[in-house]
Formats: C-alpha cells, sequence, structure tokens
C-alpha cells in the first residue's frame, strides 16, 4: 500500500506541476550505466584502501547505496567505505529563501585526511550543490584528491566551470525542463524522466 500511494504521488506530481515528460532512461538503461560507473571506479580505484565514496544528501545517496552494491556483490571489492554529506547549510543560497530548511542525515564518521574522495550525485546541473560539497568536505580535512561522479550531466546549464570525472550520461536540457530520477526503493521504478513545464 506505502509503494502505491509513492507510484501515484510521484504521477499526480508529474501529471498536476508537469505539462509533459519523456523517459531518458529505462531500468535497463540505469542498470547499464550502474555497472559501467561501477567498472570505471574499480579501474581507477583498484581495491579502494585510500579511497571513500561520499553520497550527497539526499538523491545521491540513494546512487552510492546502488555503486557500493554492485562494487561489493559483482566486482568483490571487500572494503569500500561510504559516507553521506549533507550540504544543507554549505549551499550559497541557503540564506535567500523564506521556507525552513531541513538538514538530512549527515555521517561522515570516514575520515577524508589524505584520502581520495568520490563525491556522488544523481544530477549536475549549475553546479553550486557541488562547490558547496567542495566546501563541506573541507571542515573534515585535506583530501589527497576530489573526484565527481553523476548519473545526469546537464551539461549546457553550468554557472560554476565543474565538470563530473565519472558521468552516466550527458543530457541537454533547456531551462523550463527537469530532469527526475527515479529509484525503485523509493518512487516504485528505475528510471530518469525529462519532465517540461
Amino acid at each position: 500500500m506505502e509503494k502505491d500511494l509513492k507510484t501515484i504521488n510521484f504521477f499526480y506530481f508529474c501529471k498536476n506541476f508537469w505539462m509533459s515528460q519523456k523517459q531518458l532512461l529505462s531500468a535497463e538503461d540505469l542498470r547499464i550505466i550502474l555497472f559501467r560507473l561501477a567498472c570505471q571506479l574499480k579501474e581507477t580505484h583498484g581495491d579502494f584502501s585510500k579511497t571513500v565514496l561520499v553520497g550527497l544528501q539526499p538523491r545521491g545517496v540513494r546512487l552510492a547505496e546502488r555503486l557500493l552494491h554492485i562494487l561489493q556483490h559483482h566486482y568483490k571489492v571487500a572494503d569500500v567505505k561510504l559516507s553521506q554529506l549533507d550540504i544543507t547549510f554549505f549551499r550559497d543560497d541557503f540564506r535567500r529563501s523564506d521556507k525552513v530548511l531541513n538538514p538530512n542525515v549527515n555521517d561522515m564518521e570516514v575520515g577524508v585526511e589524505n584520502k581520495r574522495i568520490v563525491l556522488i550525485d544523481d544530477v549536475l546541473y549549475t553546479g553550486r550543490s557541488i562547490r558547496a560539497a567542495l566546501t563541506a568536505i573541507d571542515s573534515y580535512g585535506r583530501p589527497e584528491e576530489v573526484q565527481l561522479l553523476t548519473l545526469i550531466d546537464r551539461r549546457f546549464s553550468r554557472h560554476l566551470p565543474i565538470q563530473p570525472d565519472f558521468c552516466g550520461r550527458q543530457v541537454d536540457a533547456i531551462q523550463n525542463e527537469r530532469v527526475v530520477v527515479c529509484w525503485q526503493e523509493e518512487d516504485d521504478e528505475d528510471a530518469v524522466y525529462l519532465v517540461k513545464k
């Protein structure tokens, strides 16, 4: 029943707030991309002894968890460290809104000093979230290197000179379009949609 309500709520959102939607990625497309990204991480980071995956709250965490599962169960990487980073109060616009901000879980118990950090987020848009994440990471120490992995790169919408090191798919979208990433655990399906007002 709860899953049915989530599905109804998602499609109600699309129906009432967006006039049209187009599926960019199916569940099978997503599965292939996730395995490719995990393989690229394995090739780059080996046994992950010096690497920490950092999922950005809220939606980057789900992507990071999926990649962690693939690395552990399909590529047999035994010790992959995963943290969750909340950037709510590091954003450059958090004081410009009248809306009450509710921070997410911040689980950064793994040290970042001299580690290779992989920031993980579902959609790279203006780059401001990643800038906030870099500022937040600085408060935990000085990494040896920071890389960025994103599922979707909206490449023509950047406000800051930030580019992904690992990218699932590049999408060209105009300003009144939004990329919506759905996960089975939360939205009752794995898919990516481009929705338009």
